[in-house]
């Protein structure tokens, strides 16, 4: 019988598979044993999840069409090949659609309190702006504006030093979240079409106009993102469980996950 490495997790019940040792180098040689680690992970999640027979039946039609395998025979040789029984091709196909399953089951009735928390950093906005290093400069674009003497795209043409002088200052549309807070806030509590006074925001002066706020919705596309997020943070709770041997592997820092469980 061949030896074997035993990877095993922290996480009780992680049930991580046994490892032929004559394969241990390929994966190392090529970095595979992060991959195996993580997909061990989502594996032991998925488990209790089931698919109806439909599903499974589509997911494998899927699989058949993906592989080109038109024919029973190309089937079976392809199984033979890849070393899996009917169950466990059952398993690879209808994978993906577990995990979909995972992520609804597990935070799907979270997501309409946690997008309301999340909503105003989901809010995208287009704004104008004109930045400068010269508070002389921008204290005079500011009143130029404001007495109708050059547009705003104008003047952020000529004076902007930053990449939206190409786009005559408009800038967007782009999440608030993504955005720096401070500025965040200034955009956020911002009269929408209305230039506000110079601000200064590091080592440059800027004025501001907000032209349109968008607000987000709760689509499918965005029930899907925050399913993500949900499952990333969830993913990201599990690497800090592993052995630190584990971790290693990962690239997790265990200085920063010892402090994160202490706290």
């Amino acid at each position: 019988m061949s030896k074997v490495l035993q990877i095993n997790g922290a996480m009780p019940g992680l049930g991580f598979a046994d490892i032929p040792r004559e394969i241990i180098p390929f994966l190392a040689g090529y970095n595979l044993i992060p991959q195996l680690i993580s997909q061990r992970i989502i594996e032991s999640a998925i488990v209790p999840i089931t698919c109806t027979q439909a599903e499974t039946s589509h997911a494998l039609e899927q699989l058949y069409q993906n592989w080109d395998l038109t024919t029973e025979q190309k089937r079976q040789d392809w199984c033979l090949r890849y070393g899996l029984n009917p169950e466990q091709l059952e398993l690879f196909a209808t994978r993906k659609l577990r995990v979909e399953k995972f992520k609804q089951i597990t935070w799907g009735h979270q997501l309409e309190s946690y997008f309301l928390k999340r909503k105003r950093y989901l809010d995208r906005v287009i704004y104008s702006l004109i930045q400068t290093d010269n508070k002389t400069i921008v204290n005079e674009l500011f009143f130029r504006i404001a007495e109708g003497e050059c547009t705003f795209a104008e003047l952020a043409r000529e004076y902007s030093q930053g990449s939206e002088a190409d786009r005559c200052g408009i800038i967007g549309p782009v999440e608030l979240g993504n955005i720096t807070p401070n500025f965040a806030q200034l955009l956020y509590t911002s009269q929408v079409g209305v230039v506000q006074p110079p601000v200064a925001f590091g080592n440059s002066w800027v004025i501001v106009r907000v032209e349109k706020l968008i607000s987000a919705q709760l689509d499918d596309f965005m029930r899907q993102r925050l399913l993500q997020e949900h499952f990333e943070a969830w993913f990201q709770q599990q690497l800090n469980q592993l052995s630190p041997e584990e971790k290693i592997w990962m690239g997790v820092n265990t200085k920063s996950a010892q402090m994160q469980e202490v706290a």
